[in-house]
């Protein structure tokens, strides 16, 4: 047996998939992201004023200025408030974007959201880049189905706070509720 184990050929070769799966080269292109490319598919987001976050892993040095979030098969209607937040690990808010307000959001259409101050990140570990979007129809987002934790520490890959939300981050994640569905984020 080897260090692989039973496993015979070369993890290259045979890992060579994830690399469609993957954003630009990070040394051209900065992002993080919380979930491959690959088995994404329309994930419901959260219901209107009512904010979802989602765990991204960020490293230290990182400077965050933007969260990208990609509608999925069904667009937003009536839009009257939206904006994204990014969190640490606590769930304290760090900065927020201005709120779109009433601009569109079309179906399969990136939209991405400038944070107020960007945010140099001091610590690697898990943040929470969170979305709320106030309309009568809530666009889906592209996204994954995630686990509930099961493990003791262990956290969400999604949730659900806040209710009656409009243009304004709340200070703090409070009480967050499982989420199933896990968006996809991109923090620039």
């Amino acid at each position: 047996m080897t260090v692989l184990g039973t496993f015979r050929g070369n993890p290259r070769n045979d890992l060579g998939w994830l690399n469609s799966a993957g954003r630009p080269d990070p040394e051209v292109t900065f992002h993080r992201a919380n979930l491959p490319r690959t088995g994404l598919d329309d994930a419901a987001t959260a219901a209107s004023g009512v904010m979802c976050s989602v765990a991204i892993y960020l490293q230290d040095g990182d400077l965050i200025t933007n969260l990208t979030f990609t509608s999925g098969g069904t667009a937003g209607a009536t839009l009257s408030n939206q904006f994204a937040a990014l969190y640490n690990g606590a769930g304290a808010l760090l900065a927020q974007s201005a709120d779109k307000t009433s601009e569109a959001w079309a179906a399969d259409t990136a939209k991405t959201f400038a944070l107020a101050t960007a945010q140099r990140i001091t610590k690697s570990g898990i943040y929470y880049a969170a979305l709320s979007v106030t309309a009568s129809t809530v666009p889906t987002l592209v996204g994954s189905v995630g686990a509930k934790p099961f493990l003791t520490g262990e956290g969400n890959l999604a949730q659900t706070s806040g209710s009656s939300l409009t243009g304004t981050a709340p200070a703090t994640i409070a009480n967050p509720a499982f989420k199933r569905h896990v968006p996809l984020v991109i923090a620039s």
